[in-house]
């Protein structure tokens, strides 16, 4: 008998039903926060778009019909009272779909189409098939009838305001389709499998992955697979402005790859998959700019350069470097030393103030903690998680520079590493907590905000005394679910405030990784396992409430993911497992 390889199932609700490789997903969330009764093919070319509504319909009355949806990696469906639809994966930019009982009807999800918007349908007469072209996404979504009858065909050449689609019903116990996103024209489809061994293909291509990618996993670590789904599914092939196999942060409305969430992505996905774990840390230095700036973030046609994200680049390399199976090879090491030296003096220089000798902030955006308390005196400051992670990545560089044989910038590296934590330990240090500066004012102030002990994260390079105050300091923010970002007790305290309270990934990450670095061993175990079984429970939701577990925003949430499972196999391997 061979294994069960069809995969953990999901709701649609939460995660969206895509495939590697693919740009568009199936899912009721077509905006954001926005949820549509029926599902739709939703695009992220060109931002996201919700192009097709797909509605089953009642086989006698042509309604709507109810209908109970159903999810794994390789199979989508919808059952109701008269019959069943399937949908699959045939290959990244092409879905079949199938029914017995029940017809379909694909429709064009604007009505309104303008000179510059909207979805414009025909029957397009080379290919026997029927085309939406989107404005949009600047792509065309075909329809090629496989098997069945077309029951109706609405809106074809239609202008302004109009319904437009097509409807399939049954011919012979059943009808067969396939959708496919492309830019222009191609040759008219042919079938080359049928839709069982396209499932089987779509499975099997899923199980590969998590095998790859969590072969550690076991009964102790119930959501590795699920987690590993939100990886796979929200995986791009390269296209428009991002230049290698991209990971988004998800195939929701945050369908972008942000200058420091790819980190830990591509830390999940070291062992297993090391190229692709390569591409995404390489792929915001892609887009440096002239000054050595990352841009904010990247996506299928747009870069933007308005904010920065945090140094946690060298913190993040040096981890990369000892997760990947082979290490990186001398000229890797050399390409990645120039990009992150040339991002490292963008800090030294661009964000230091005449004469200062840390780096600031331009707004709470640059930090990635958005709107923390940190930043509700002033925008434009000196703070000490900046300083710490700019003090790590000195020291990677030194540590790159040394094994590129490259002494003399070992020593300047070094040299600036302990030069910037002195400076922060001199300058922002109470003797019980860090503080904030304001640049223009001068004022210093500390706050209730996790953002405040950040600088755990220098681990066993902190005095012990100071690591000390930080980790009880930090074990006040640890709720039944995790580390809330600010103190429930504080007045400033949301439930659903963004940074000013709910649970998030990658401060996870940061802290528990300094703490065991810094030999707090057990609050990094309970960090973990908190955070771990809030995974297991509610998902891999952008943030969390801190005092519920419920999951906020985005629901489905790639660093959340690769948070879990970094923080699910290192306890597998604790445990000896």
């Amino acid at each position: 008998m061979t294994a069960d390889r069809s995969g953990p199932a999901f709701s649609v609700h939460d995660i969206p039903f895509s495939t590697y490789g693919s740009w568009f997903g199936i899912s009721p969330v077509v905006a954001e926060k926005t949820y549509a009764e029926d599902l739709h093919l939703v695009s992220h070319q060109n931002g996201m778009h919700a192009v097709l509504s797909l509605v089953p319909l009642d086989p006698v009355t042509g309604e709507r019909a109810g209908t109970r949806v159903e999810a794994t990696p390789g199979l989508l469906s919808w059952t109701g009272t008269d019959g069943r639809i399937d949908l699959a994966y045939e290959s990244p930019d092409t879905v079949r779909l199938r029914g017995a009982g029940a017809p379909l009807r694909i429709s064009a999800a604007a009505r309104t189409l303008t000179p510059f918007s909207g979805t414009y349908f025909y029957r397009e007469p080379a290919a026997e098939a029927y085309v939406f072209t989107s404005y949009e996404t600047g792509r065309r979504y075909r329809v090629s009838v496989l098997s069945g009858t077309v029951a109706d065909v609405f809106g074809s050449q239609a202008l302004g305001s109009a319904d437009r689609g097509v409807t399939v019903a049954d011919a012979d116990g059943g009808w067969e389709i396939a959708v496919e996103e492309l830019d222009t024209a191609r040759p008219p489809y042919v079938s080359t499998a049928a839709f069982g061994k396209v499932v089987e293909a779509a499975r099997n291509s899923f199980a590969d992955f998590v095998d790859t990618v969590a072969p550690w996993r076991s009964a102790a670590t119930p959501a590795a697979e699920l987690a590993a789904y939100v990886l796979w599914s929200a995986t791009v092939r390269p296209a428009g402005l991002v230049t290698r196999p991209g990971v988004l942060m998800s195939k929701h409305w945050m369908d972008k790859v942000w200058s420091w969430d790819h980190c830990f992505n591509a830390l999940a996905l070291a062992p297993g998959c090391p190229e692709l774990a390569r591409d995404q840390f390489q792929l915001p230095f892609d887009h440096q700019d002239e000054t050595g700036a990352l841009p904010d973030s990247v996506t299928h046609s747009e870069v933007l350069h308005n904010f920065v994200k945090p140094p946690i680049h060298g913190w993040a390399f040096g981890h990369l470097r000892r997760r990947l199976p082979t290490p990186p090879d001398r000229a890797e090491l050399s390409a990645t030393y120039d990009r992150l030296e040339r991002w490292t003096e963008f800090w030294l220089t661009a964000r230091r103030a005449p004469g200062a000798a840390l780096p600031h902030y331009q707004h709470g955006n640059d930090s990635g903690w958005d709107n923390a308390t940190t930043f509700d005196p002033e925008r434009v400051v000196v703070t000490a998680d900046l300083a710490a992670f700019l003090t790590l990545q000195l020291r990677e560089l030194a540590d790159l520079a040394a094994h590129l044989e490259r002494p003399e910038d070992a020593r300047r590296w070094t040299r600036a590493a302990e030069e910037t934590q002195q400076a922060m330990l001199d300058q922002l240090w109470t003797g019980d907590r860090f503080v904030a500066r304001g640049v223009d004012s001068g004022d210093t102030w500390g706050t209730s905000s996790l953002l405040d002990l950040m600088p755990i994260v220098l681990g066993e390079h902190l005095p012990p005394e100071i690591g000390d105050v930080l980790a009880a300091r930090i074990e006040a923010h640890l709720t039944p679910y995790g580390l809330a970002t600010e103190l429930p007790a504080s007045p400033h305290y949301l439930a659903d405030g963004y940074w000013r309270g709910p649970i998030w990934a990658p401060a996870t990450i940061l802290v528990e990784d300094g703490l065991r670095r810094g030999g707090h061993h057990r609050l990094a175990d309970e960090i973990s396992a908190r955070f771990r079984v809030l995974c297991e429970e509610h998902g891999f939701a952008e943030n969390f409430d801190a005092l519920t577990g419920t999951g906020l925003r985005d629901r489905a949430y790639t660093w959340t993911a690769a948070a879990y499972l970094l923080l699910a196999e290192a306890h597998a391997q604790r445990e000896g497992r």
